[in-house]
């Protein structure tokens, strides 16, 4: 009998712990029921929720040999640094050509300002010889006017009348040839001017040809946009590239760290600009994100796809859409650890006003 006492015994323990552990899991059940069923009444949530931040390509904006690489597989790079440098010295010989075309219209202009000083000083000899035939005239006149009274009063003989009368056509036939000079000599001012004017033109034409070509220069010299770190290196030194070619992608770290949360349609009601948000990433699950909505979408996600459905086909099933939902982290908090792509779990306090 004693050992089917203890068998007994044994039998009671055995039931008495499994009534234990079955009201502990009850208990936990109830527990996670009961907060399960809270969240849902307090809470818009989704797990369909990815981190983004603003992933740009690295691109050249001239072609030619790389001659040097100075970036590594995820490395984080400051605004400025050299990423890569193209071979130069075609582009160079390129801009020496223009900065000598831009220099030889410089020496044109010169040319032409010097021609212009030396006709100025021409025209100012030629206002001086006329005055001084101006007076010659002048008095020629008198001459010829006495001569005639003398002639007119039986003083003076028809000979000496005629000199007189020749002396003066003479000077005044010198006048009219220097003052023909004089505008002949202002015309070639003018000309000038618009040689000048001309010259200047073509020389800011070919200044800003220079200067395109300059700018080719720089462009041999690929650096970072901004603060931020660099995927997959995927050049190597001797590589030849095109203009406009992507050399590798670089995630923007001066701007915020955001997430986009695709709610249910059903959820939207609950949400407003500017409404809290907690986030916690499915790497992290122990770490809880602060963060705030910045923008809804006007649209659903179906909406902006390649090829959005359309329900007039005739075999339409009704299914809940999603609606991005952008949320701003708050700055500096998990900007170092959290990456693109991530998924998160986002819970929001519904706003039932």
């Amino acid at each position: 009998m004693k050992p089917k006492s203890r068998w007994l015994l044994t039998d009671a323990k055995l039931t008495k712990l499994t009534n234990w552990i079955a009201a502990l899991v009850l208990c936990a059940l109830l527990f996670w029921g009961g907060r399960t069923l809270w969240i849902r009444l307090n809470y818009a949530y989704t797990n369909d929720a990815q981190v983004t931040q603003y992933i740009n390509p690295i691109i050249s904006r001239v072609g030619g040999y790389i001659v040097s690489v100075h970036y590594h597989d995820h490395q984080f790079v400051k605004r400025g640094d050299t990423l890569l440098i193209i071979d130069q010295r075609e582009y160079r010989y390129e801009a020496d050509q223009a900065n000598a075309s831009v220099y030889k219209e410089h020496a044109e202009m010169n040319v032409l300002s010097s021609q212009k000083q030396i006709l100025m000083e021409e025209h100012e000899s030629l206002k001086k010889s006329i005055d001084a035939n101006e007076a010659r005239v002048t008095k020629q006149q008198l001459e010829y006017d006495r001569y005639k009274f003398l002639y007119e009063e039986k003083s003076a003989t028809a000979q000496q009348m005629e000199d007189v009368k020749a002396t003066l056509d003479v000077y005044k036939s010198e006048l009219a040839a220097l003052q023909h000079k004089l505008e002949a000599s202002q015309e070639r001012v003018r000309d000038v001017e618009v040689q000048k004017t001309v010259v200047s033109a073509e020389k800011n034409r070919l200044a800003a040809a220079a200067g395109r070509k300059h700018l080719d220069v720089g462009y041999t010299v690929v650096r970072a946009p901004y603060d931020g770190m660099i995927g997959k290196r995927s050049i190597e030194e001797g590589q030849m590239v095109n203009a406009g070619e992507v050399l590798g992608f670089i995630v923007n770290a001066e701007t915020p760290t955001w997430v986009t949360a695709n709610f249910k349609e059903t959820q939207l009601r609950y949400l407003r600009i500017h409404d809290s948000v907690e986030v916690i990433a499915d790497a992290y699950p122990d770490q809880v994100f602060k963060g705030k909505i910045i923008s809804i979408s006007p649209a659903t996600g179906s909406s902006f796809s390649l090829l959005p459905p359309d329900n007039a086909t005739g075999n339409f099933v009704k299914i809940v859409q999603r609606v991005p939902v952008r949320i701003e982290l708050d700055k500096k908090q998990g900007e170092q650890i959290l990456r693109s792509g991530m998924n998160v779990n986002v819970s929001v306090v519904k706003n039932k006003k």
